[in-house]
């Protein structure tokens, strides 16, 4: 009966030791997750410049005036494009 005893004293007592950690992973990921969310979303909702330029539609020349564009990376983003379709990112 002692063993018992003593068995159940000494988990309740590293169960104690235990548990702040466990809150503070858990509070530590929930938060995390929130700010995740809150980056994806600001990032999806940054207007076009006026100037932009769509790699999906655009014909190799236009792709040229680009900075650091020259005709061979052109070249080299058309054939991706044609041969893996468009762009998601």
């Amino acid at each position: 009966m002692r063993n018992l005893k003593s068995f159940v004293f000494n988990n309740c007592k590293l169960a104690f030791k235990i548990s702040p950690l466990l809150i503070c992973g858990f509070l530590f990921v929930c938060c995390r997750a929130e700010n995740a969310n809150r980056v994806l979303l600001s990032e999806s909702q940054i207007a076009a410049s006026a100037g932009a330029v769509n790699i999906n539609d655009v014909p190799a020349r236009e792709l040229e005036k680009l900075p650091h564009i020259g005709a061979t990376t052109a070249q080299k983003i058309v054939e991706f494009r044609e041969k893996y379709g468009k762009f998601r990112k």
